[in-house]
C-alpha cells in the first residue's frame, strides 16, 4: 500500500507544507537549540530551522542552511533528528533498506526528486555566493540513494521523494507530527 501523505497508526493525516513555499530559515529558540544539540550529540555547526515536529513540539525534522557557519558547503539541507523515527530508518537501512529503495523506487523518479532537492537547497544559497557550493542531490548524492534518513526527513517536510514516500510505507509511523511550516 502507498501512502501519499505521512499518518499516524490511528491513519490520521499529517500536516506537511507540500504546496507551501518553505518558510525561511530563522534562529531557533534556545530550547531547540539545546534539543537538537542533545539529538546530534553535539551542537550544529550551521544555521537551521526546526520544519517538522512532533505533537509534544520536539523536533523531528531540521532544514540546514546551504552553508556551514565557517563557509563549509552543507548537501543535507533536511535533516531527521527526532526519535524514534531516526532509529526506525536506521534499522531500516541495516536490513539492506538502501539498496531495496535502489531496486524499487523508478530511477527517472529520483533523478527528478536529486534534482528538485539540489535546486530547493542552491536557491537557498546567499545571493552572489562565490565560494565553495554544496553538490548532489538528497544526502550530497548525485544518483542513486545514500541515506534513507535524508530522503525520509525530506518527505515529512512536505518534499516530493519517492525514496522517502518508500521508506514511510516501510515502517511504523508515530502518531502526533505535525509541520513547523
Amino acid at each position: 500500500m502507498t501512502s501519499e501523505r505521512p499518518g499516524d497508526p490511528a491513519g490520521r493525516p499529517v500536516e506537511r507544507p507540500s504546496d507551501a513555499a518553505p518558510p525561511t530559515d530563522a534562529t531557533p529558540s534556545a530550547d531547540d537549540a539545546e534539543a537538537v544539540a542533545r539529538l546530534l550529540g553535539r551542537r550544529p555547526q550551521g544555521a537551521f530551522a526546526v520544519v517538522v515536529r512532533h505533537g509534544d513540539g520536539s523536533p523531528l525534522v531540521i532544514r540546514n542552511a546551504p552553508l556551514l557557519d565557517d563557509g563549509t558547503p552543507m548537501p543535507t539541507r533536511y535533516w531527521l533528528v527526532g526519535e524514534p523515527e531516526r532509529s526506525r530508518v536506521g534499522r531500516l537501512e541495516s536490513e539492506g533498506g538502501v539498496d531495496r529503495a535502489e531496486t524499487e523506487v523508478d530511477a527517472g523518479e529520483l533523478a527528478a526528486a536529486h534534482a528538485r532537492y539540489a535546486a530547493e537547497r542552491d536557491a537557498a544559497l546567499p545571493p552572489g555566493h562565490g565560494g565553495p557550493r554544496p553538490s548532489g542531490g538528497v544526502g550530497g548524492t548525485r544518483t542513486g540513494v545514500k541515506c534513507l534518513h535524508a530522503h525520509y526527513a525530506w518527505f515529512l517536510a512536505g518534499g516530493d521523494d519517492p525514496v522517502g514516500r518508500w521508506v514511510h510505507d516501510r515502517i511504523d509511523p508515530v502518531a502526533d507530527v505535525g509541520s513547523e511550516a
